[in-house]
C-alpha cells in the first residue's frame, strides 16, 4: 500500500488545482458576464477529491457563498469524504 502513496499524493494535488482553477475561472466568468461552468461541474470535482480547493475558493474568492443548495451539496460531500476517509483508517488499522 505505502507505494502508492505518492500516487495518491500527487492525484490529489492535481484534483485540488483543477478544483481551484475551476472555481476562479467561474468567479472571472460571472464578474466578466461570459458562460459559467455548470455547478453540476464544480461539485463533480469537489467530489473526486477537490473539496479543500472548493471550499478555500468559496472562502478566499467569495465565490458561490449565497447559494443555499450549493453550499449544502458542498458541506455534504466534505462530511462524506471525512467519514470514508475515517473508516477507511480505522478499516486499515483493524487488519
Amino acid at each position: 500500500m505505502t507505494q502508492f502513496i505518492p500516487y495518491i499524493a500527487a492525484y490529489f494535488c492535481g484534483i485540488n488545482v483543477l478544483t481551484w482553477i475551476l472555481f476562479w475561472s467561474d468567479k472571472r466568468r460571472a464578474g466578466n458576464g461570459h458562460w459559467r461552468i455548470p455547478e453540476s461541474r464544480l461539485l463533480t470535482f469537489a467530489a473526486l477529491g477537490g473539496s479543500p480547493a472548493a471550499k478555500l475558493a468559496q472562502k478566499i474568492l467569495r465565490h458561490k457563498t449565497r447559494k443555499r443548495p450549493f453550499i449544502i451539496f458542498l458541506n455534504t460531500i466534505i462530511v462524506v469524504q471525512i467519514a470514508g476517509g475515517l473508516g477507511a483508517l480505522y478499516s486499515f488499522n483493524l487488519t
